[in-house]
């Protein structure tokens, strides 16, 4: 079963995360089957709009635990190699030329959070949660940091990466994350009319905007490409780290716990 599905009809890219029975969970294989995707849709002329959602009822659960098992092994040298997998995926989603809608329903956790904040049009169900919670395990949300604190400002960044609390659509919305919320049984019309709205623009005014926004924005995520990088790297193979996954895993409390 392919971990992505690519649906291309009248112009519009439907990306699909296919691993409901995970949560649609990431692991390498979805990180590289989104790069490929998102570097085939870059050089397409003929999409004017690419849709992200996840099949089920979670849109992102974030990491997949068989891939943190591995990451646990994993030497600093081999998780900065994996870090810098993820890195490039997520800028080659960012820098698309056309609009990119997310579509989000269940639950954005963790890289869930980093693929909602490289959307540049994010409806949400009222019923999602979501949560930056990868300091309940001893880990960083680092690699998607850049874009997620470029969508939802350093103060809430402040809180929510260090607290690793959920929140609800409203909060997302309130702090910039989510720009429409709509009823689950709605989310479908609703992102249509957003493709509707992006059809009425000019396909290079809007490639050109886009770029322009990156360009007056202070930082550029490829611009600390190696700061991020290095960091959950270095992060992963600390013992913190080590003992934060681990008891994930295993299901229990971390040593540091209450």
């Amino acid at each position: 079963m392919p971990s992505i599905l690519s649906d291309h009809r009248d112009s519009v890219l439907r990306l699909t995360l296919n691993r409901p029975n995970v949560r649609n969970a990431f692991d390498e294989e979805v990180i590289a089957a989104l790069m490929a995707a998102a570097t085939a849709a870059a050089a397409d002329p003929d999409i004017r709009a690419v849709v992200l959602a996840g099949a089920g009822s979670v849109f992102c659960a974030g990491a997949d635990l068989g891939w943190m098992a591995k990451a646990i092994a994993y030497t600093e040298r081999e998780n900065l190699n994996d870090a810098e997998d993820l890195a490039r995926m997520l800028e080659r989603i960012d820098t698309l030329p056309m609009p990119l809608i997310g579509r989000i329903q269940g639950a954005a956790l963790g890289g869930g959070v980093g693929l909602a904040a490289v959307c540049d049009i994010v409806v949400a169900a009222d019923d999602a949660v979501f949560a930056l919670s990868e300091v309940k395990l001893g880990i960083l949300p680092a690699v998607i940091a850049p874009y997620v604190i470029r969508k939802i400002g350093v103060s809430a960044a402040r809180e929510l990466f260090l607290t690793g609390a959920r929140f609800n659509a409203a909060r997302a919305q309130a702090i910039g994350l989510v720009h429409e919320i709509v009823p689950a049984a709605e989310l479908d019309d609703a992102v249509e009319r957003r493709i509707r709205d992006v059809r009425t623009s000019g396909p290079r005014a809007v490639a050109v905007a886009k770029a322009l926004i990156r360009d007056v924005a202070a930082v550029k995520p490829e611009d600390v490409v190696s700061l991020t990088t290095s960091t959950i790297a270095s992060q992963r193979v600390s013992a913190e780290g080590q003992e934060g996954m681990r008891a994930f895993l295993e299901k229990r409390k971390p040593g540091w716990s209450g």
